[in-house]
């Protein structure tokens, strides 16, 4: 007998996420809405725009000592091939996109932590 299970009985769409949980390091609140607002945001939108993702959320959260996160960053795709081709996807638009915008010239390591992600995120009905 089997310890480990997917659930898989019909429950889920095609949509797929992938989640990152961040911590805002220093108290550097300003530096890091400045730049998930004009550079995460504004790739999602470019990819909505170009039909690569179906959509994007930003949520804020009070982190604590069991989740020490303040948000988490969801990016939705329609489908597995969208989900494939996401690397080359964002790549392409970091490049048309040009250079980070950043707040007080911080550099992403001094203001932000991806404490973990979540790949391949899949959406019940």
């Amino acid at each position: 007998m089997s310890s480990t299970y997917t659930i898989s009985y019909g429950q889920q769409n095609d949509k797929i996420s992938t989640i990152d949980f961040v911590q805002i390091l220093n108290d550097n609140t300003e530096e890091t809405v400045y730049y998930y607002q004009n550079n995460w945001k504004v790739l999602r939108n470019m990819a909505i725009d170009k039909k690569y993702i179906h959509s994007f959320q930003i949520l804020e959260t009070q982190a604590n000592k069991d989740a020490p996160f303040h948000l988490m960053l969801i990016t939705t795709y329609l489908n597995e091939e969208q989900y494939k081709l996401r690397e080359d996807h964002f790549s392409e638009l970091i490049k048309e996109k040009g250079k980070l915008e950043l707040l007080n010239d911080k550099k992403p390591g001094e203001f932000r932590k991806t404490l973990f992600s979540k790949e391949r995120t899949l959406h019940w009905k």
